[in-house]
């Protein structure tokens, strides 16, 4: 079983549509009842509300299913249970770092990491352009997975 859970700031636009991106994934592929994915947040900004709405449109755009949920910050229970602990940008990992006590065993990560780029997923909140964190998270989830998968075989 993989424990996959995507960060970001508020766990309203880029984990969360990293989330429903990767279910969509593995469901494509076959192997759902292999994965564990959620998604949540280093600050409390959004606590309790539901993906940002321009996120769930672009999500409709590209025809990736989504349920409604709600945003919560991460907790250090969620060390334990995850096997990977994938951020969006540079600021999540350190937030990351500090909740879990500079990451003991390696399990914090960049999405993009899995490219081969140190780049950092593009945030729509500040940008408006749901087009290119949506790309970023496409290209990252493909790479993670098929790393994930490469490494099952």
């Amino acid at each position: 079983m993989h424990r996959i859970l995507f960060v970001c700031r508020g766990n309203i636009c880029r984990s969360a549509m990293a989330e429903f991106v990767m279910k969509n994934l593995v469901r494509e592929a076959g192997v759902e009842k292999d994965f564990l994915i959620e998604s949540a947040a280093t600050s409390t900004e959004e606590i309790g509300n539901d993906m940002y709405p321009p996120a769930k449109a672009k999500l409709r755009q590209e025809e990736i299913p989504f349920t409604r949920r709600s945003a919560r910050q991460i907790r250090a229970a969620d060390y334990e249970r995850y096997d990977l602990l994938i951020g969006m940008d540079r600021e999540n990992i350190f937030y990351m770092n500090r909740c879990w006590s500079n990451d003991p065993a390696g399990k914090i990560h960049k999405l993009l990491e899995y490219t081969g780029s140190t780049r950092e997923v593009s945030d729509p909140w500040y940008s408006g352009d749901f087009d290119t964190a949506y790309n970023d998270i496409m290209q990252g989830c493909r790479a993670l997975l098929a790393f994930l998968l490469k490494d099952s075989l």
